[in-house]
């Protein structure tokens, strides 16, 4: 298509490649419909159709010969110019254009920990970590609860005034929840740096496929990104020096941490784990949170000088808003 592409649309070269690639990328996804493009759609631009001219201005290559832009990058204009990596997405949001640029993050040295902070995440908490702190998820449901409610009632009303405000409430709840990932993220790894921690997480790749939820539930469970959350530590970790170990999640929330035992009937309740072997009791998110610390550490190689403690404190008071943090 390389040759009939160029004639047809007059593109240049590296254009003509970058729409190619761009269409079999999404074909590479899902193959079994035909796909359309929008008129604004992200573009990939790389370093022959877009070059930097300093901090303040780029060259793009565009449809009718190249054309140099001003640009303002904001907190990130410090950033050394020799750190700018890759190709770029030009985007289009809100009637403005925005270069999304790949840029090298240097990682911190990596430190011996003494330690290893388990974290465990859910819907009712968001996480909680095995040193007993909540990062509560009660003011995340309103703001969703909120959110859908406006959402069903501006499109009942169907006038263009509503349609406006559909459009300013578009991307909003993601903000949101991008922005309590990363209140989060950070203090977590705060903590862990300053206790010369490691921090376990789990692999909760599929997690949606593993389990199920009642239909009233549904929407905030399948619309929370814990990858999303996941990324933000391992990145903020990896900036600090701070390991990240990533375990098997399977009955995390159903073993007891003390004598190991594996039972449905451990979880009397949702939020209570009382062990039918041995009697423990407490919280059940802190308890796999205290899990998810213990396979890190036993999967650990011995490392002399290396400390980690594996005492078990089944009650939890500290509690923590996940905005408020």
């Amino acid at each position: 298509m390389y040759r009939e592409i160029r004639e047809k649309f007059g593109l240049a070269a590296q254009l003509a490649i970058r729409v190619i690639a761009k269409v079999v990328e999404t074909y590479k996804v899902d193959k079994t419909s035909f796909h359309e493009f929008m008129d604004l759609g992200s573009i990939v631009y790389d370093q022959r159709i877009l070059s930097f001219k300093g901090m303040d201005q780029v060259s793009i290559s565009t449809t009718s010969g190249r054309i140099r832009v001003p640009i303002t990058i904001g907190k990130y204009g410090e950033i050394p110019f020799e750190r700018i990596r890759g190709q770029c997405d030009l985007v289009r949001k809100n009637k403005l254009f925005y270069l999304m640029v790949a840029v090298e993050f240097p990682e911190g040295p990596s430190i011996n920990p003494e330690n290893i902070i388990g974290i465990d995440m859910g819907i009712v908490n968001i996480a909680v970590d095995s040193t007993g702190k909540y990062y509560s998820g009660d003011h995340i449901r309103y703001v969703r609860e909120h959110h859908t409610d406006l959402r069903s009632r501006l499109q009942s009303v169907g006038t263009k005034s509503a349609r406006r405000h559909l459009q300013k409430l578009s991307g909003k709840e993601n903000r949101f929840v991008r922005n309590t990932n990363h209140i989060i993220s950070k203090e977590i790894v705060q903590k862990a740096k300053g206790t010369s921690s490691a921090i376990a997480i789990e692999n909760l790749e599929g997690i949606r496929m593993r389990t199920t939820v009642r239909k009233g539930n549904r929407y905030i469970h399948n619309s929370w990104s814990f990858y999303q959350l996941r990324s933000f530590i391992e990145y903020k970790a990896k900036g600090v020096g701070i390991p990240v170990i990533v375990v098997d999640p399977r009955n995390t929330s159903r073993e007891c941490p003390n004598c190991h035992a594996i039972s449905k009937k451990n979880r009397p309740e949702r939020s209570q784990f009382r062990c039918v072997s041995c009697g423990l009791e407490g919280e059940a998110d802190f308890i796999a949170s205290l899990n998810i610390r213990n396979r890190a550490a036993i999967n650990q190689p011995i490392v002399a000088g290396a400390i980690f403690d594996h005492s078990i404190h089944p009650v939890a008071s500290q509690r923590a808003s996940a905005v408020g943090s």
